[in-house]
């Protein structure tokens, strides 16, 4: 049992190590707690900035996360995790919004310039707060270029 535990924990921690290369800019939607245009910029083969602009009911957010993405293609070829962290800025009819935010997710990148992502975006506002945010569990797609 504890050889297979050991190989198990050997066979993730090679996955984990292994760098993702980022394959250019993307641009695309973004769906959770509302809609969101999202912009991805490569920053080095593994690195990437990501650019939300949002609308909601409560408002309109900006949101800046830079991201590290590794390689998942041992599920299959095209899929990588990415974990990051940024800010956030938030826009209600009558207050300014300023926090924190982090993201994990996973992504699939097909044989075409599609690219389909799911993932989580905590945000912890740290000036007054807007009211909401567009954390939650969300789906995005891209065009890749």
């Amino acid at each position: 049992m504890r050889k297979l535990i050991l190989a198990l924990v050997l066979m993730t921690g090679m996955v984990c190590a292994a760098n993702a290369q980022v394959d250019g800019k993307a641009i695309g939607v973004r769906f959770g707690l509302g809609g969101e245009l999202s912009y991805q910029h490569p920053l080095g083969s593994a690195n990437r900035l990501e650019a939300d602009l949002g609308i909601s009911g409560w408002g309109v957010g900006l949101t800046g996360i830079y991201q590290w993405v590794w390689d998942l293609s041992a599920l299959a070829d095209g899929f990588n995790w990415y974990a990051g962290v940024g800010g956030t800025l938030g826009l209600a009819s009558s207050s300014f919004g300023l926090g924190v935010a982090g993201q994990v997710g996973i992504e699939y990148n097909f044989n075409i310039p599609l690219q389909l992502s799911l993932d989580y975006r905590p945000v912890m506002y740290v000036l007054p707060a807007v009211g909401g945010g567009f954390d939650g569990i969300c789906l995005a797609v891209r065009y890749k270029f």
